[in-house]
């Protein structure tokens, strides 16, 4: 299989005519390692199963998720290799914590042939220099639990967290709930 040429990806701010677009994107990948918080311990487990790509339930809960934080002032970074979406994130548009001083990655895809290859890490880096510039001290990140995930996000310098977010936990609670200092 070709490798992409990460020279020719461009980033670029993504609106809501993109929502159509968002299953451009492979999500699959296997999935060997997850882990799980048990009483503020990270463990992990073995797990071998393969996760396909969107299901139509799960395209249209991405897009409705999409439209609504960019309705309401969030804001997404699009990777693209030409005319093809292969990653976007989207950062959140209302203020979380205890502090209320994180805004949260709401989603955050590259598509599988495109990974391990910086992509992401720009996306993370942009959105969190939007989130600074609205005067957030941290990203918020619920990140799957899944080892891809939870290991992009440490290798990116976020940590995880003491005290979750009560309303993020509450809507996924398996989720590795997370924070990244911006400055």
């Amino acid at each position: 299989m070709n490798q992409p040429d990460n020279e020719n990806i461009v980033y670029r701010l993504m609106d809501l005519s993109i929502t159509g677009r968002l299953g451009e994107i492979d999500r699959s990948e296997t999935i060997d390692l997850t882990y799980e918080m048990d009483q503020g311990t990270l463990l992990e487990t073995e797990t071998h199963m393969e996760c396909l790509s969107w299901s139509t339930d799960d395209l249209k809960e991405i897009q409705e998720q999409y439209r609504l934080e960019l309705t309401k002032g969030g804001m997404a970074i699009g990777a693209f290799a030409g005319e093809t979406l292969v990653g976007f994130g989207v950062l959140g548009h209302q203020f979380v914590g205890p502090d209320h001083d994180q805004l949260p990655v709401q989603l955050m895809y590259v598509s599988r042939n495109f990974r391990r290859q910086g992509i992401g890490t720009r996306i993370l880096e942009m959105i969190g220099d939007e989130a600074g510039k609205r005067g957030a001290k941290y990203l918020y990140i619920s990140a799957t639990e899944t080892q891809s995930a939870v290991s992009f996000y440490f290798s990116n310098g976020s940590n995880v967290l003491d005290v979750a977010d009560k309303e993020l936990l509450k809507k996924e609670p398996k989720d590795i709930h997370m924070s990244k200092k911006l400055f």
